[in-house]
Protein backbone atom coordinates (compact mmCIF):
# COMPACT_ATOMS: atom_id res chain seq x y z
CA UNK A 1 0.00 0.00 0.00
CA UNK A 2 1.33 3.40 -0.96
CA UNK A 3 0.63 6.36 1.29
CA UNK A 4 0.84 9.98 0.19
CA UNK A 5 0.42 13.13 2.26
CA UNK A 6 -1.00 16.39 0.94
CA UNK A 7 -0.36 19.60 2.85
CA UNK A 8 -1.07 23.07 1.48
CA UNK A 9 -1.63 21.67 -2.04
CA UNK A 10 1.78 19.95 -2.03
CA UNK A 11 1.98 16.15 -2.07
CA UNK A 12 4.69 14.27 -0.19
CA UNK A 13 5.63 10.65 -0.76
CA UNK A 14 6.77 9.91 2.77
CA UNK A 15 6.28 11.09 6.32
CA UNK A 16 9.83 12.40 6.64
CA UNK A 17 9.38 14.87 3.77
CA UNK A 18 6.02 15.92 5.19
CA UNK A 19 7.59 16.54 8.61
CA UNK A 20 10.17 18.82 6.96
CA UNK A 21 7.37 20.83 5.30
CA UNK A 22 5.39 21.08 8.54
CA UNK A 23 8.60 22.07 10.35
CA UNK A 24 8.89 25.14 8.09
CA UNK A 25 5.51 26.22 9.47
CA UNK A 26 6.72 25.67 13.04
CA UNK A 27 4.87 22.36 13.45
CA UNK A 28 7.02 19.50 14.62
CA UNK A 29 5.63 15.97 14.44
CA UNK A 30 6.98 12.59 15.48
CA UNK A 31 7.49 10.19 12.59
CA UNK A 32 5.17 7.80 14.42
CA UNK A 33 2.19 10.17 14.19
CA UNK A 34 -1.15 8.68 13.22
CA UNK A 35 -3.44 9.58 10.35
CA UNK A 36 -6.05 11.23 12.65
CA UNK A 37 -3.50 13.59 14.18
CA UNK A 38 -2.23 14.50 10.71
CA UNK A 39 -5.77 15.27 9.55
CA UNK A 40 -6.16 17.65 12.52
CA UNK A 41 -3.04 19.46 11.25
CA UNK A 42 -4.61 19.96 7.82
CA UNK A 43 -2.88 17.05 6.11
CA UNK A 44 -4.80 14.81 3.72
CA UNK A 45 -3.61 11.22 4.00
CA UNK A 46 -4.24 8.98 1.00
CA UNK A 47 -3.68 5.23 1.04
CA UNK A 48 -3.47 3.73 -2.43
CA UNK A 49 -3.41 0.06 -3.19
CA UNK A 50 -0.33 -1.02 -5.04
CA UNK A 51 -1.15 -1.99 -8.64
CA UNK A 52 -1.84 -5.73 -8.83
CA UNK A 53 0.74 -6.12 -11.60
CA UNK A 54 3.48 -4.85 -9.26
CA UNK A 55 2.39 -7.33 -6.59
CA UNK A 56 2.45 -10.14 -9.16
CA UNK A 57 5.90 -9.19 -10.49
CA UNK A 58 7.36 -9.02 -6.97
CA UNK A 59 5.87 -12.44 -6.07
CA UNK A 60 7.22 -14.03 -9.26
CA UNK A 61 10.71 -12.65 -8.51
CA UNK A 62 10.48 -14.03 -4.97
CA UNK A 63 9.47 -17.46 -6.30
CA UNK A 64 12.41 -17.39 -8.74
CA UNK A 65 14.82 -16.57 -5.91
CA UNK A 66 13.42 -19.45 -3.84
CA UNK A 67 13.83 -21.83 -6.78
CA UNK A 68 17.36 -20.64 -7.58
CA UNK A 69 18.44 -20.89 -3.94
CA UNK A 70 17.04 -24.42 -3.61
CA UNK A 71 18.84 -25.50 -6.80
CA UNK A 72 22.28 -25.00 -5.26
CA UNK A 73 21.57 -26.47 -1.84
CA UNK A 74 23.39 -29.69 -0.92
CA UNK A 75 21.94 -32.81 -2.54
CA UNK A 76 21.49 -36.22 -0.94
CA UNK A 77 22.90 -39.27 -2.69
CA UNK A 78 23.66 -42.71 -1.29
CA UNK A 79 23.18 -41.56 2.30
CA UNK A 80 25.53 -38.59 1.97
CA UNK A 81 25.02 -34.88 1.40
CA UNK A 82 27.00 -33.33 -1.47
CA UNK A 83 27.56 -29.61 -2.01
CA UNK A 84 26.27 -28.32 -5.34
CA UNK A 85 27.24 -24.68 -5.61
CA UNK A 86 29.36 -23.35 -8.53
CA UNK A 87 32.66 -24.44 -7.01
CA UNK A 88 31.36 -27.90 -6.11
CA UNK A 89 29.97 -28.41 -9.63
CA UNK A 90 33.39 -27.59 -11.12
CA UNK A 91 35.08 -30.01 -8.72
CA UNK A 92 32.57 -32.78 -9.47
CA UNK A 93 33.02 -32.40 -13.22
CA UNK A 94 36.82 -32.39 -12.94
CA UNK A 95 36.73 -35.47 -10.72
CA UNK A 96 34.46 -37.33 -13.14
CA UNK A 97 36.92 -36.68 -15.97
CA UNK A 98 39.95 -37.66 -13.89
CA UNK A 99 38.32 -40.83 -12.53
CA UNK A 100 37.03 -41.85 -15.97
CA UNK A 101 40.57 -41.66 -17.34
CA UNK A 102 41.81 -43.93 -14.54
CA UNK A 103 39.33 -46.70 -15.25
CA UNK A 104 35.92 -47.87 -14.12
CA UNK A 105 37.01 -48.98 -10.62
CA UNK A 106 38.92 -45.80 -9.78
CA UNK A 107 37.80 -43.91 -6.71
CA UNK A 108 38.70 -40.78 -4.81
CA UNK A 109 38.11 -39.57 -1.26
CA UNK A 110 35.45 -36.88 -1.31
CA UNK A 111 34.51 -34.51 1.48
CA UNK A 112 30.73 -34.25 1.73
CA UNK A 113 28.68 -31.20 2.66
CA UNK A 114 28.62 -32.39 6.28
CA UNK A 115 32.44 -32.85 6.32
CA UNK A 116 32.52 -36.63 6.07
CA UNK A 117 35.12 -38.31 3.86
CA UNK A 118 33.64 -40.95 1.53
CA UNK A 119 35.05 -42.89 -1.39
CA UNK A 120 33.33 -42.07 -4.66
CA UNK A 121 33.65 -43.26 -8.24
CA UNK A 122 32.96 -41.38 -11.43
CA UNK A 123 29.58 -43.11 -11.53
CA UNK A 124 28.78 -41.95 -7.98
CA UNK A 125 29.47 -38.38 -9.01
CA UNK A 126 27.36 -38.80 -12.16
CA UNK A 127 24.54 -40.02 -9.93
CA UNK A 128 24.91 -36.89 -7.78
CA UNK A 129 24.41 -34.84 -10.95
CA UNK A 130 21.43 -37.02 -11.90
CA UNK A 131 19.88 -36.41 -8.47
CA UNK A 132 20.38 -32.69 -8.98
CA UNK A 133 18.68 -32.91 -12.37
CA UNK A 134 15.64 -34.61 -10.82
CA UNK A 135 15.48 -31.99 -8.06
CA UNK A 136 15.94 -29.15 -10.56
CA UNK A 137 13.13 -30.45 -12.73
CA UNK A 138 10.82 -30.67 -9.71
CA UNK A 139 11.74 -27.12 -8.66
CA UNK A 140 11.13 -25.70 -12.14
CA UNK A 141 7.82 -27.55 -12.42
CA UNK A 142 6.71 -26.19 -9.03
CA UNK A 143 7.87 -22.68 -10.00
CA UNK A 144 5.92 -22.74 -13.27
CA UNK A 145 2.75 -23.92 -11.49
CA UNK A 146 3.12 -21.22 -8.82
CA UNK A 147 3.80 -18.57 -11.47
CA UNK A 148 0.61 -19.55 -13.32
CA UNK A 149 -1.35 -19.19 -10.07
CA UNK A 150 0.17 -15.76 -9.48
CA UNK A 151 -0.68 -14.62 -13.00
CA UNK A 152 -4.29 -15.84 -12.59
CA UNK A 153 -4.78 -14.33 -9.10
CA UNK A 154 -7.09 -11.36 -8.81
CA UNK A 155 -6.01 -9.83 -5.53
CA UNK A 156 -3.02 -9.29 -3.23
CA UNK A 157 -4.31 -11.65 -0.52
CA UNK A 158 -4.54 -14.57 -2.94
CA UNK A 159 -1.09 -13.78 -4.37
CA UNK A 160 0.52 -13.73 -0.91
CA UNK A 161 -0.83 -17.23 -0.17
CA UNK A 162 0.88 -18.81 -3.21
CA UNK A 163 3.92 -20.96 -2.53
CA UNK A 164 6.03 -23.41 -4.52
Amino acid sequence: MKTTYTYKEQTYSNLYKLSEALGKDGVFIPLSIGDEALTELGVTVTHEEEPIENVKQRKILMLKRQRDTAEVEPIEYNGHSFDYDDKARDRINAAIIALSLQGEDASIDWTTADNQDVKVTANDLRMVIAAVAVRSNALHTAYRAAKEKVEAAQNKTDIEKITM
